[in-house]
């Protein structure tokens, strides 16, 4: 039997620190809860996030505002179409002393990595990011090497700009656990943006309130939060709704979805709705959970026909139909 009064006392206990990195993230991210929170997820459930919106939402600010709150290595790599594998991963260099070749690590070995304007590199430097998101190691020349723990790939992308970028291919898109797609602030959070960056005491610089370990004990407890069978059947029926929607009493959706969400979509789903469950200090899934974190785990594992396209139908759009559609436990 599973004592759920037990693991939520556990999660009152372990998630202490939520509250403390929250704190500090405020002093510098004005508004943008949601991408704080999401931010949060990765962290938790060992994911990796990209992060999409027009340039001057704090993107890049949010990352390093979050690595400077973690006592971690962090490394920020700024992609742009010359950009080479080595400048990434690292390579060997040829030594005339010793005689000998030897290797020179790339900013990919750190905790925490900021590939700033992902799409801005060309495909085989997109392709050298793929292991080490994937099996969390990199091989360079006949040498494997593992990558530090936690090890999590934050990325940016601007929507608009298609003037020399390339767009990641699916197989990376689906290596990200979570798309999140930031907005503008509201009247009032851009007044007090405006007010923190003119004020003479300039910027506020966050606290270090968390370490490595921390952040890896926190993710067996995330585990250990407790997903009912009905749930689990849930998130299946909103993958399987991708695939197949005329099966799911969506065939307004045929011939406007290329394809559907893979088993890593299923797993990703699954593993954010215990990280946010654990977030809102619960030691237990409910459909809301699943629910509230569902479009940015799905929304960049849809593939949408040139049909869908030419009618404007976005993967929100039909996100929100399955969400509407499915019956919830």
């Amino acid at each position: 039997m599973i004592d759920i009064n037990e693991i939520n006392e556990r999660i009152q206990r372990e998630s202490a620190f939520v509250d403390l990195l929250n704190v500090e993230m405020d002093k510098v991210i004005v508004g943008q809860k949601t991408m704080v929170e999401r931010l949060l997820i990765g962290l938790l459930s060992n994911g990796h996030i990209l992060l999409e919106g027009v340039p001057g939402l704090a993107k890049t600010l949010a990352i390093n505002t979050l690595a400077k709150c973690v006592d971690a290595k962090f490394s920020r790599i700024q992609f742009t179409p010359d950009l080479l594998p080595a400048d990434v991963i690292g390579t060997m260099i040829y030594n005339q002393k010793q005689e000998a070749f030897s290797i020179k690590k790339g900013p990919i070995f750190a905790n925490f990595v900021l590939a700033d304007e992902i799409n801005r590199a060309p495909a085989k430097v997109q392709s050298a990011l793929l292991e080490a998101m994937q099996e969390k190691q990199v091989t360079i020349g006949e040498e494997t090497f593992k990558l530090p723990n936690p090890f999590l790939v934050l990325a940016t992308q601007n929507p608009v700009e298609q003037e020399g970028t390339y767009p990641l291919p699916e197989a990376q898109m689906d290596r990200f656990m979570l798309k999140v797609v930031i907005g503008y602030p509201t009247k009032e959070d851009e007044r007090k943006i405006i007010a923190s960056n003119i004020s003479p005491t300039g910027m506020p610089t966050p606290n270090t309130v968390l370490n490595p370990e921390t952040i890896l004990k926190a993710r067996t407890v995330v585990k250990d939060v407790y997903m009912d069978e009905k749930i689990e059947r849930y998130i299946v029926d909103i993958v399987f709704a991708t695939r197949f929607p005329k099966e799911h009493k969506l065939e307004k959706f045929n011939g406007l979805i290329s394809y559907g969400g893979s088993p890593r979509a299923s797993i990703n789903l699954a593993l954010a709705a215990k990280a946010y469950a654990f977030i809102k200090r619960r030691g237990y899934v409910i459909p809301e959970d699943v629910r509230a974190i569902c479009t940015d785990v799905m929304r960049h594992r849809i593939g949408l026909t040139y049909e869908a396209e030419a009618e404007n139908i976005t993967s929100e759009h039909i996100i929100n139909e399955i969400l509407n559609t499915i019956e919830v436990p």
